[in-house]
């Protein structure tokens, strides 16, 4: 089976809402890195030394291949990453091999006879 990383960077307060809509997409699972920091065209603003950008989150999916492109589209959808510049990116990565994913296997060939 071949499978893909979906990688979200997001604000805080959107991550319940993207890792809800990667869910109905089909993932089966998200890590949570909270609280990163990053900075877009512009730097963010500050105050007295203080960052006043809202704190984003690092999502990462492990999702089967077929079912990664409507996901990414999905998450894109719920973070309004389209709409709102500055809301998050999402992006896809290859993935060579795996394991651990043994208990998640019959729920991941689930969603892609559904889907597929």
């Amino acid at each position: 089976m071949h499978f893909k990383l979906i990688m979200a960077i997001v604000e805080d307060t959107r991550t319940d809402a993207v890792v809800r809509a990667a869910r109905e997409g089909g993932a089966t699972g998200c890590t949570v890195i909270t609280c990163v920091r990053g900075e877009g065209l512009r730097p963010g603003k500050t105050f007295l030394g203080l960052d006043l950008t809202s704190a984003r989150d690092v999502l990462l999916f492990v999702v089967a291949a077929p079912l990664a492109r409507e996901i990414l589209e999905t998450i894109a959808k719920a973070g309004h990453f389209d709409e709102e510049p500055g809301s998050g990116i999402a992006l896809q990565i290859e993935i060579e091999d795996a394991v651990g994913l043994k208990s998640q296997l019959p729920a991941i060939q689930h969603e892609i006879e559904e889907d597929v």
